[in-house]
Parts: structure tokens; sequence; C-alpha cells
């Protein structure tokens, strides 16, 4: 029998028609939507006359317009409250279930999917944002679409889609200390580039990936995207299964027992082939920050901006980039002034994160300097974080944990970055005015960004952790 990798054994078992010469008919087990890239869609099904097919199917939540305080209020911008209110409306109409504004269980569509037990081993999924990837951690084919494929979604429970090509991508050794997962998949991005991963889906595993917990894990899959993947994924195993049984819709499921079966099944088999592998070595990563304008321009926190005669994106296209950011060849930003720190988005969240955060500011002071935004992804989120006293450990230091949103991850809210002002950001893009027209991203961990909120300036982690 032909050894399989997991990819293809998810795959494969959800083609409703394979087109000769053509996609696949893909079922996608699970839909997720939110307020920027399904009102269109709706529109479109209204248009045609057609209902949605399969309601249950469907997740919806409101999270990149929304503010992240004061959300008991009217939304301030008239265009962000149309489409958190259109959201609401559709949903009503189709009977498709909602986590809106001030809902308990609100949140970003990506940390909500995993911690409310929609996301689920094995499964596929899919929803109008590239960072879908995210849901990969549980051992699920996962990705972002387009706002006509959502449309397709909705009215069919199906989506064509080309199969990708397949990478594995193995991180092996002890991940060090100051180092996060964050570090892990910001290392392989640099050493692959923004598109070294253009038309796969690739497989993570290894000893370093073994080791992470679930929310390393989606952190590690959420940014697959960043490298030009279609997706990352990582094979359900008992991490997976111990996070999933304290979820109680899924613990008192009555196939509980059967489902964790095949999840621990679900796995590639020795010998299944992958059309190109990549190693790394966890031992030689260092706390990364990025330099540039795509997530592919990082490098170790303590090293200096290359000098190169080429670059995978042009030399123009490269010096432009620096230009944007105020660097030049050969520079080292260890020590560069800081003006915002963002911790938050679907990337760095997650109460993993915030207890990270804190933990480094903890009987620290926030830097004169700095406008932090500290923002957890979840309402189940922040008030763990409270339940824990995170949110009095931050206060002391003189920061505020605000409600949940992707917030200054993209600049569709109120949290926008300034121009010309630099941020330390866990988020997972640093493209030109991603944060806000103008402004200057620089992506990192938890532990460096909180590292820069205290100091002021780019700082390394492992500085502050010998202390």
């Amino acid at each position: 029998m032909q050894p399989y990798t997991l990819f293809d054994r998810i795959w494969d078992s959800h083609i409703v028609r394979s087109i000769e010469g053509g996609p696949d008919v893909l079922y996608i087990d699970q839909h997720y939507i939110h307020e920027v890239t399904s009102p269109q869609a709706f529109n479109g099904l209204r248009e045609r006359g057609i209902p949605v097919f399969r309601p249950s199917s469907t997740l919806a939540t409101a999270d990149h317009n929304i503010p992240t305080t004061d959300q008991h209020l009217p939304i301030r911008d008239a265009l962000s409250r149309l489409q958190v209110e259109k959201l609401a409306e559709n949903c009503r109409m189709y009977g498709i279930r909602l986590f809106g504004l001030n809902n308990p269980d609100n949140g970003i569509v990506h940390v909500i999917g995993p911690e409310l037990g929609y996301t689920l081993p094995g499964m596929t999924i899919v929803c109008g944002d590239s960072h879908t990837s995210t849901h990969g951690a549980f051992g699920t084919v996962a990705f972002g679409i387009g706002t006509s494929e959502v449309e397709m979604v909705l009215a069919t429970q199906c989506i064509l889609q080309y199969k990708p090509k397949k990478m594995r991508i193995v991180v092996d050794g002890k991940i060090q200390n100051g180092v996060t997962a964050k570090d892990v998949i910001l290392h392989i991005i640099s050493q692959l580039s923004a598109h070294g991963a253009t038309g796969y889906f690739v497989e993570y595993t290894g000893g370093a990936i073994k080791n992470l917990s679930m929310e390393g894990r989606m952190t590690i899959c959420n940014m697959s995207i960043e490298m030009g993947a279609r997706g990352g994924l990582i094979a359900a195993d008992d991490t997976t299964i111990d996070y999933l049984s304290m979820i109680p819709s899924v613990r008192s499921r009555s196939d509980y027992h059967k489902l964790v079966k095949k999840w621990k099944e679900l796995k590639s088999d020795q010998g299944a082939a992958f059309d190109r592998e990549h190693e790394f070595n966890a031992e030689d990563i260092r706390p990364m920050i990025t330099y540039g304008t795509n997530p592919g321009m990082g490098m170790a926190i303590d090293e200096a901006i290359p000098i190169i005669a080429s670059h995978s994106a042009g030399i123009a296209s490269y010096n432009k980039s620096l230009e944007y950011m105020g660097f030049k060849p050969g520079m080292k930003i260890l020590g560069h002034p800081v003006d915002y720190v963002f911790l938050g988005s679907c990337t760095n969240g997650r109460i993993e994160d915030l207890r990270a955060f804190a933990q480094m500011v903890k009987g620290k002071k926030k830097a004169s300097n700095v406008t932090a935004l500290i923002v957890p992804g979840s309402k189940k989120v922040e008030q763990q974080a409270i339940n824990e006293g995170l949110d009095r450990i931050l206060k002391d230091a003189g920061f505020e944990l605000r409600q949940p949103g992707c917030s200054s991850c993209l600049a569709m809210n109120e949290d926008k970055i300034p121009a010309g002002k630099f941020s330390v950001s866990t988020s997972n893009r640093n493209f030109e005015g991603r944060q806000g027209p103008g402004s200057r991203t620089l992506l990192a961990s938890p532990l460096t960004a909180a590292a820069a909120a205290v100091t002021g300036k780019i700082t390394d982690p492992r500085d502050l952790l010998k202390d």
C-alpha cells in the first residue's frame, strides 16, 4: 500500500469529485466568516435567490473592524459599524451562529474557533482570511479563500481547488531560553524567503515542534502563509488531545473516545513522499526581528542587516524596503528606539502570549516613550488573563489590558500606528502601511515585544531574562 502524507490523507478523503485536468471539488467541514470578506458573498446569494447550504457548518464572528476599548458603545467609524451590523443581519437571515461584539465568546476568528472546539483534527477548514492556516496546528487542512469562494462555500459547502504540492519542514533540537515559537517561524521564513513555500502545503514535524504547546503550534501554522504556503499543519498527538479534552463541548460528545482514536491515526506514514523537504536545528535559532517590509526580511536580533548584492525580491525592492524603514545595510538595530509595542493578533493573542509578556514586565515599568497596545485574542483569553491576575501585573507596570479584536495587526480599526513611527509587533505582517499609513513594523515575539516595551528600544529579551 502506498504510504500517505497527513495532507494527502485529509485532502483525498474530502474530494467529492476530481475534474480531469482541473481542480478538485473539495468538501469543507468547517467554514469561518467575519465582517470584512462576507458581505459581498451574502449579496451574491440574495441576488441568485439561494440559501446557505449547511448553516450549521458556518460560524461567524466580528473581529477585524471592532474597537478594543469601550465595546459597549456604538462603533464610531461608520464603515466599520455598517460591516458589523451587516454581518449580524446576514447571520440572522441565513441561520448562522454569530459570536458578535459583546458576546462572551467573541474574539478573533482564528482564536475562538480552536478554543470553542469547532476546529478538530482531520477537518477541512476555510475562511475568507489568509491566516486560516492557523487551524492546521490541530492536524487539519485549513486555508484562506477569497470572497467569491466564500459565496461558493456558503452555497454548496464545497470549493474548487487545485491540490498543492507537499513540503515537510523538520525542526529538531531544543529551543533555547528566550526563544519562542514566533522566533522559530520567523527564522524559517528568513531562510526560505517570503515566497519559498509558494504552491506548497507544509507539514511541520521534529522534536522541537512536538515539544511546542498548542498555542506555539498555532503561531507556527499561522505564519505559514507568510512564506507563500497555501497552509501548514502539524499532526495531532497527546498535546492536541489534552488541549481538546479541556473544552466542554468536545469532551462531552458521545463519540469523543472514537474521535480520539481516529485522531491518533491521522499522521504521515513512514516513507511518505514530499515534493520538498527542509531541516532546521532549533539550537541555532535566536530571538528574531524583522527589518524590512515582508516577513522574510528577518534576522537574529543581535545581527546586522545583511549587506547584499542581490535579493530574491530584487535589489531595488530590497533597498526600497530599507529606505521605507529608515535603515541601511550593515546597520544593527539592537538599541534602536521604538514608539509602539503591540501584543495580540491571531498570531500571538492567546493566554500563553499574555503570560509571557506579563512575566517579562513584572516588577518593571513601561518606558515613557512607548505606547503599548495589549490586546487579548478573545473574550475567553481576556477573562482568563483577569482570573490569573495578569491584568494587575500589567497595570502595575504601566500597561492596560484592552478588549479583544484584531486591533493593530491591520489598519481596519482605531488601533493604528502613526506615520513614521516604529512598532514592535507580535502580529504576522510588516508590509508598508499594514498597521497604518506610513507605519514601520518590526515583527517579533511576545518576549521581544515586552523587552522593547520596558526599555523603549529594541532589546534582546535574553538580557532581561538574565535579570
